[in-house]
């Protein structure tokens, strides 16, 4: 009898509250790829003030994949980045969505670019490098009371030839859900292309919604948030690649173990 295969490790960066829709729709889109894969999968929240743990490298290096979610401010904002900092330096497969993706730009303008006053207008309003600010303008169709960038953005202009406009079977333009009061400034839009991260989705306007690394084994992050459109009949595809590349990593790493 063939042995069920050892579930992936999936260690999601944030602080889970029960009461964000979109911390539950992590842990479904996970589950949904995970099925349509056919890959028996494990998450965890390991909550941002743990990453500062001395012990955090080596809970982190535990798992076969992160996923920096959802829900700024965080706890611990340098815990948050702690945990960025890791998936980047060891090139273990990487996923960021909304905070995750603000907290992504900061991290590589910091320790890659060396600004290390680099910060979020959510923390830090007064600071002289925001590199995340608020948001320009509201999507139109927001809900009344809403944040001023919430619900269906029907206009993101993929990068042709991106790794993420294959993983959307090279689609031109999508449409995704947003729930977010901040973006990349545009002053600063230089900088996570600098680092190595290219701009590859934007909004109606030009503003940044995504960027990726092409030198990492899986490293994109977006201002969207791919899994509140995760069904168990039609799983993200964003999601499906991620998997795809953890899976990938799993297994080389399991290799080199054995030839080591």
């Amino acid at each position: 009898m063939t042995a069920a295969p050892e579930p992936l490790r999936i260690g999601i960066l944030g602080d889970f509250n029960p009461e964000f829709r979109s911390h539950h729709a992590t842990n479904d889109s996970l589950q949904h790829a995970a099925r349509k894969l056919a890959i028996p999968v494990e998450s965890a929240w390991l909550p941002t003030p743990s990453l500062l743990a001395p012990d955090a490298a080596t809970l982190l290096d535990s798992y076969d994949g992160l996923w920096a979610s959802a829900g700024s401010p965080y706890k611990s904002f340098d815990g948050m980045l702690k945990g960025i900092e890791f998936a980047r330096v060891y090139n273990r497969p990487f996923l960021a969505t909304c905070g995750g993706f603000q907290y992504t730009v900061i991290e590589c303008a910091r320790n890659v670019l060396g600004i290390r006053d680099a910060t979020t207008a959510e923390e830090a309003p007064h600071a002289k490098n925001i590199v995340i600010y608020p948001v320009a303008c509201a999507l139109p169709n927001r809900a009344s009371g809403a944040p001023r960038l919430s619900g269906l953005d029907p206009e993101i202009h993929l990068r042709p030839g991106s790794h993420l406009a294959a993983f959307y079977g090279d689609k031109e333009t999508i449409a995704e859900e947003f729930f977010c009061n901040y973006e990349l400034n545009p002053d600063f839009e230089w900088a996570p292309m600098e680092a190595g991260f290219p701009i590859v989705a934007r909004g109606p306007q030009g503003e940044c919604r995504a960027i990726e690394s092409p030198a990492h084994h899986f490293f994109i992050a977006t201002l969207f948030q791919p899994q509140l459109s995760s069904r168990e009949d039609l799983p993200h595809p964003l999601i499906v690649a991620f998997l795809n590349a953890v899976a990938d990593y799993r297994r080389d790493r399991l290799d080199d173990s054995i030839l080591a």
